[in-house]
């Protein structure tokens, strides 16, 4: 008896480790956009699962993404995916919040998903990001001085969200979908040098990959796996703080676990994400004090030294 395909073959093995853990009668869901990625997590997700349904999310962001929405839900129908749904982004749901439209965008798109998730029940979504994605997430990492949480690139599990195919390439999704017949879509905003991801895709990678020799996108995502270990256990070290952190125990914490505790005390603090200048600018409150000024946190908020402990109190 002839196997399945090469491409094929690997994509059904990717989806079947990600999903081992998982109850075997639970629903499991993929995100599919209508590219090459997700089309072919869909049809794997159909060969190993039961239970597997489809959710495409139409942010309506771009003219015809109505229609490219309704494509992508009748090739997951045919696949004999049940449920699908087209999710629609509410009007708005990508204008506010924080980071750039792109990171709104994607902000909007995963509440989306989880709210789609809870209500049908699902144990888990999968998401179609490949071995390419996660490579130009380091790099574009690497340019912004990014740090070793940064750097540890997309986890493969953040539940209800998985990441089947983090260690294929976009080339073995895009024969994989050949080999079953499927027509992925080609986003335009792919081939669009405005957007820094696009760049690196289209010029940076393949310079590393002449002049530095084949397999760089393959160590950028094992560096990336590396560093989410290291990443992780670093977490796990860091200890709480309290309302007001004594400077002198966070002089005595190692500098890896100073910075997180503090990043963390900020965060609970103002209920936002806040910056790597940020941390830097908590650490020298405690590693070089000399009378400085406060710090400014998102929300009005501000952390003084006084009296050797570090206070925070609105802008007033």
């Amino acid at each position: 008896m002839t196997g399945p395909p090469v491409a094929t073959a690997a994509v059904r093995v990717a989806v079947r480790r990600a999903l081992a853990d998982l109850p075997a009668t639970g629903l499991v869901l993929a995100a599919v956009s209508g590219g090459a990625d997700s089309l072919a997590l869909a049809a794997a997700l159909t060969f190993e699962r039961d239970r597997a349904g489809a959710l495409v999310v139409d942010h309506g962001l771009q003219d015809g993404s109505a229609a490219v929405a309704a494509r992508a839900a009748e090739q997951c129908h045919s696949l004999g995916l049940a449920p699908v749904e087209v999710l629609t982004v509410a009007d708005g749901a990508t204008a506010t919040g924080s980071g750039g439209p792109e990171a709104r965008a994607r902000a909007a798109r995963y509440a989306c998903l989880e709210e789609a998730a809870r209500r049908l029940g699902a144990t888990a979504v999968l998401l179609g990001h490949s071995l390419d994605d996660q490579a130009e997430t380091v790099l574009l990492g690497l340019a912004r001085g990014a740090g070793a949480r940064a750097l540890a690139g997309m986890a493969s599990v953040r539940e209800p969200f998985r990441r089947p195919l983090l260690d294929l390439s976009r080339a073995t999704t895009r024969s994989a979908c050949a080999e079953a017949g499927l027509q992925p879509w080609e986003d335009p905003h792919n081939a669009d040098p405005a957007y820094a991801r696009v760049r690196v895709r289209s010029s940076v990678l393949p310079v590393l990959e002449r002049e530095l020799g084949p397999g760089v996108a393959g160590a950028l995502a094992r560096s990336a796996r590396h560093l989410r270990e290291d990443a992780d256990a670093l977490d796990a070290l860091t200890p709480p703080l309290p309302d007001e952190p004594d400077c002198a125990h966070l002089a005595a914490l190692p500098a890896a676990l100073r910075a997180r505790a503090l990043k963390r005390w900020a965060e609970r603090a103002t209920g936002r994400a806040v910056t790597a200048a940020h941390v830097d600018a908590l650490r020298a409150l405690v590693e070089q004090w000399a009378g400085q000024g406060p710090v400014d946190l998102p929300g009005g908020l501000r952390v003084r030294r006084t009296a050797g402990v570090l206070t925070l109190r609105g802008d007033t």
